[in-house]
């Protein structure tokens, strides 16, 4: 793993594609470690959610290249490795598990949910509503985690008068758990142990949330 840190944090010092092609080798040695590590991760993830099996390589990892036609920022390359798996895949609107490796700025784990549409999301402030409590249990069951603040309203949203136990869950646009990374722990010969001992803790809250996602889409049906 020391050597994918090195290259990315390398990458993110000179990121153009004259450097990109000079070290073309080092990240071709970097990308065929990282899908064997992705495999093993999949593979482990499947052993505590069987819900994730069966799942390719393409669902649930990402080019390093980006797509810049409509972007200010034009970074011809992506400074992180990540891998989201979740049933169906990483674009199913499903509740997963997320790696990110990004040592120039922050590498973190995640289980939860990101950006979903508001279909999804008010199915999931329902299921908060009706079984919050369980909720509330799970989250506190994911030791070393903190709930996620990626995007947080400064109310309650519409229809969830205030105020209810749940006021902190419901107002999150994105719900779930994060740990941060440290370039020691993603260097440690157990990185990948590791990290999957400390997803499976979250396989109960993954799961209430993929409970609620199911529910939205049998009403779209």
């Amino acid at each position: 793993m020391r050597q994918l840190v090195d290259f990315l944090a390398e990458l993110a010092e000179n990121n153009n594609r004259e450097w990109f092609a000079a070290n073309k080798q080092t990240y071709l040695q970097v990308h065929k470690y990282f899908t064997e590590f992705a495999t093993q991760f999949m593979d482990g993830v499947a052993l505590f959610d069987a819900s994730t099996a069966g799942l390719r390589l393409s669902d649930c990892t990402y080019r390093i290249y980006r797509d810049i036609r409509f972007s200010h920022d034009k970074s011809p390359y992506k400074t992180w490795y990540s891998i989201f798996v979740a049933p169906h895949g990483k674009k199913s609107g499903y509740a997963g598990y997320y790696l990110h490796i990004e040592p120039s700025k922050e590498s973190f784990i995640y289980a939860g949910i990101h950006a979903p549409t508001p279909t999804l999301l008010r199915s999931v402030r329902e299921e908060i509503i009706d079984h919050g409590d369980i909720m509330m249990q799970s989250i506190k069951a994911c030791k070393g985690f903190e709930l996620s603040r990626f995007d947080v309203l400064k109310r309650n949203p519409k229809d969830f008068p205030e105020p209810t136990p749940y006021d902190e869950l419901l107002r999150m646009k994105d719900l779930g758990v994060i740990k941060h990374l440290t370039i020691d722990d993603i260097c440690h010969p157990d990185f990948l142990q590791r990290v999957l001992a400390d997803l499976k803790m979250a396989q109960p809250l993954v799961a209430q949330l993929n409970r609620a996602v199911d529910y939205a889409f049998e009403e779209m049906m």
